[in-house]
């Protein structure tokens, strides 16, 4: 099976894409592309899938980082030597593909066209609510970019309707603001709301200034053919599961 690759004209003819999990040669409850390292997967195999996604990239070698969850974005000029704890990775170098992992969370890649900046980031709610888009833009800007130039995509992630929190999660966003109620509905049980984190990416996105931020429209929880998905391994009993890989170079 080929690789099935997501795109967006919103981000122009730069090379990018959101891999679904279509095309790997993972297997069992990895089936399909498992790019992700930090996985129970066969180390071999992730391998093999992460060699096939760079080869799609165009062959420069594949630049990430040590995900934990941060508002922390690295300026990346050259394939990095060691693993670096950040969630975002910015740069004005060509010849090296940004690269994130998600499995539920928002993938975002940025694109500044004019300056030749681009930039890659995993967002779930912690880092969007904690500054991870700031610092990613900060860091873009730092290389030359100009915010109202910067386009980017939010790509496959949970949406709203798979999204059910509790009473102390709402709370927490109401804390920082209270306008970020709009992103809550009421969930189908007392005290349970659905949160909507793509509107929530794009809505910190817009505020930010940038030239225009759209998402993709796909959710990895409802379509599980094409997308891995944390929380649906966890309502199925799954021990692990697999990661999708997001990526964009110059």
């Amino acid at each position: 099976m080929t690789l099935e690759i997501i795109t967006s004209d919103a981000l122009g003819p730069i090379r990018h894409g959101f891999f679904t999990r279509r095309g790997g040669a993972s297997s069992g409850i990895f089936d399909g592309l498992n790019c992700g390292t930090g996985s129970s997967d066969q180390t071999e195999i992730v391998a093999i899938n992460r060699q096939r996604v760079q080869q799609a990239m165009g062959d420069h070698p594949l630049i990430s980082v040590h995900q934990v969850h941060s508002s922390e974005c690295i300026i990346a000029e050259s394939a990095l030597t060691a693993p670096v704890k950040a969630d975002a990775i910015a740069t004005n170098v060509s010849g090296l593909t940004l690269t994130v992992l998600t499995a539920d969370c928002q993938p975002i890649l940025f694109h500044d066209a004019k300056n030749g900046v681009i930039a890659a980031a995993h967002a779930g709610w912690r880092g969007a609510l904690d500054g991870i888009l700031t610092d990613t833009i900060e860091k873009m800007e730092t290389l030359g970019a100009e915010r109202h130039q910067i386009v980017a995509v939010i790509g496959p992630c949970i949406s709203q309707s798979a999204y059910e929190v509790g009473r102390e999660f709402r709370d927490h966003f109401l804390a920082t603001d209270p306008t970020f109620d709009q992103f809550f509905s009421a969930g189908q049980s007392r005290d349970k709301y659905q949160f909507n984190l793509p509107m929530f990416g794009k809505d910190r996105l817009d505020a930010l200034g940038l030239r225009r931020a759209v998402w993709t429209g796909h959710c990895t929880y409802s379509d599980a053919q094409r997308f891995y998905s944390y929380r649906r391994s966890t309502h199925l009993g799954q021990a692990d599961y697999g990661r999708l890989i997001s990526c964009i170079t110059l």
